[in-house]
Formats: structure tokens, sequence, C-alpha cells
């Protein structure tokens, strides 16, 4: 196993939705190979113990609460770790997003941003929702895509083109706590993992893999697969601080 480290990012409080990707109709594979095969997995947290921490909320508590739990390090009971994003490092040849790309959704819900974690093709849009009863502040921390600082009032749709790969912050300067993630992927084979830190990568063709995971605070990761046509790959990846 081969690992690379990046660098923590700070706490932020946001909840988290299970996302799947690399659905059927997400995923064409210019060969039209058969159903191929599924990767299955887990991703663990090692170590010592984890405290689960809160943060306190300074400005609008009406709406906000008075404190919400960080998410730059959630796990389950069991150490399953949420909101890591797992991908094929190297796609399988001819590997493609549809003609039509798929608009994804963030929206703003008592002060948290909901997903933490997106991802969205490369020329994909996002949708950013305000279903608060305040004004949020949506602002980028990117390098290939272009930088946006924009106030967002109750109910206002801002729709966001992403063009170049790679993961963008966004955070709000009004809640200094909320903070969220857009992966930007150049091809389908992508998940987030779920509050039990499951992920399914679905019609990968046969043939030998190396699966890239990124975490906020515990950075980038690799682990080598391989895949048998219409057979389920079961791994256990663990990651831990450095």
């Amino acid at each position: 196993m081969r690992q690379r480290s990046m660098s923590p990012a700070r706490p932020q409080a946001t909840k988290s939705v299970f996302v799947l990707f690399c659905l059927a109709a997400w995923c064409a594979v210019a060969s039209d190979p058969a159903w191929g095969g599924t990767i299955k997995g887990t991703v663990r947290f090692t170590g010592a113990a984890v405290e689960q921490k809160k943060l306190p909320v300074t400005v609008d508590q009406s709406v906000c609460g008075k404190e919400k739990d960080a998410e730059n390090l959630v796990l389950s009971p069991e150490k399953g770790m949420r909101n890591v994003v797992v991908s094929l490092q190297s796609p399988p040849p001819g590997a493609k997003w549809p003609v039509s790309l798929p608009v994804v959704q963030m929206d703003q819900q008592q002060c948290v941003y909901v997903p933490h974690v997106v991802v969205v093709p490369v020329g994909g849009t996002v949708e950013f929702l305000n279903t608060d009863r305040l004004l949020h502040n949506l602002h980028s921390n990117s390098t290939g895509n272009p930088t946006f600082n924009r106030t967002q009032p109750r109910g206002r749709t801002i729709p966001v083109v992403f063009t170049k790969p790679e993961i963008v912050r966004v955070d709000c300067d009004l809640h200094p706590w909320m903070r969220a993630w857009v992966v930007v992927a150049e091809h389908p084979f992508y998940a987030v993992t779920n509050d039990q830190g499951e992920f399914m990568l679905d019609h990968v063709p046969p043939g030998a893999y190396t699966l890239q995971l990124w975490q906020e605070s515990l950075g980038t990761m690799t682990k080598d697969v391989s895949v048998r046509d219409e057979a389920i790959t079961t791994v256990t990846v663990e990651m831990s601080k450095q």
C-alpha cells in the first residue's frame, strides 16, 4: 500500500449524505463491455480513539443552534470513516461521462452544507441551495477552477460550473464553522463512503486497478485491487493519522 500525505484541513461542522457514484446511467465505457465486476469495500480508521468534537456557534443561534458536530473526521462505532472519496486512479480505457451530465445539488440547512462532500463531472454543474431563513455566503478555494465569493439569500439557487479536475473547498464567511468539498472528477468511477465507511464501484471492467482514497483530514492513499468479470471484489482499507 502506498501513501501520500496532505496538509490537514481545520475542523468544520456539516451533515453528510451517502452518495454513490458510478451508477449504470453514469458509467459509459466506449468499448461497451459486459456489466463487468463490482468493487465493494469499507474504509476504517486505525489508531487511537478520536474524540468527536463540537464546534461553538457564534452567530445566528436562532437558526443555527448553539453548537455543531465537527465533520472533518466522522467515525462509526466500528471506526468506519464517513465522507472518504474513493476512485479509480486510472480509469478503464474508454471510460467517459454520458453526454447529458448530471446536475449535483448542495444545500445549506441549519447552517451546515448538505451533503458535506459531492462529486461533479468535469464540465458539470453544482446547484448551491439555501433553505435557511438567513443570508449565507459561498466562498471557494481552488486553483484550476475560478474562485467564487457570492452572498446567497434564502431561496436563491446559485449554479456553478466546474471545468477542471480538482478538489475544491467551499466555506461560508458569515458562519466560519461551515465547510464542504466539491470533487471535480474526470471519469465516473467515484464513490463517497456512507456513515458506516462503505462504498461501491459498479460495472468495472475486469483488470488490475489502483484505488485512490482521499479524506480531508488524513490526506490521500492508494490500494491495488483486481476485478473479475461479474464478480464482487471486497476490500478493506485502513487510514490513520500521520
